[in-house]
């Protein structure tokens, strides 16, 4: 395919924006892409990095900016106690250098997993659908239980009443289908 800005260059870089969902597709070659500026996601290098992409997700707008007193005082950079990293390191290598990494950079990641994960920062994964019935009606159970402690604790007696039956009729459906053979 030929770039169809300078119709003389092959086409080497695809872009694709959804804005809205309004896909919009680019196809251009990288000289009029750097003229054009969407190179950003390759800051110039000749080749695409998973790096800076990590790092372009990290470049979080502060929740404040620091008062005119504070301006003069130095930042304090969180670094990892086991194995030393800074955080500007994570961001510039694009990986943690241990296991303690992720406690020691808690705070710099939860803007960034609520990013990632459409405001969630806990991670539930899938349950396979053919295997699924009993362990997706166990996981729902143990949440209406956190849910009626709570409502008891609010006081609110009617409405744990009724979580209280759900949940009978769903650990009622689950021996039911022990004892089908599921």
């Amino acid at each position: 395919m030929i770039c169809p800005e300078c119709n003389q260059r092959p086409a080497t870089l695809h872009f694709t924006k959804i804005i809205n969902g309004e896909k919009t597709e680019f196809h251009l070659c990288e000289k009029c892409a750097h003229e054009k500026g969407e190179m950003f996601l390759l800051n110039g290098a000749p080749g695409f990095s998973i790096n800076n992409l990590i790092a372009g997700l990290l470049n979080i707008e502060p929740k404040f900016t620091p008062s005119p007193q504070d301006a003069f005082k130095p930042q304090e950079i969180v670094q990892c106690k086991q194995c030393s990293m800074t955080f500007p390191q994570f961001v510039k290598i694009g990986r943690f250098g241990c296991a303690n990494c992720y406690e020691a950079f808690q705070e710099q990641l939860i803007p960034l997993l609520k990013k990632v994960h459409s405001g969630n920062t806990d991670h539930r994964g899938k349950i396979p659908k053919r295997i699924g019935g009993g362990i997706q009606i166990r996981k729902t159970v143990a949440d209406l239980k956190e849910k009626i402690k709570q409502l008891i604790a609010d006081e609110e007696f009617e409405k744990a009443a009724q979580v209280r039956d759900e949940i009978r009729s769903l650990e009622s459906k689950m021996i039911e289908s022990h004892e089908g053979g599921e």
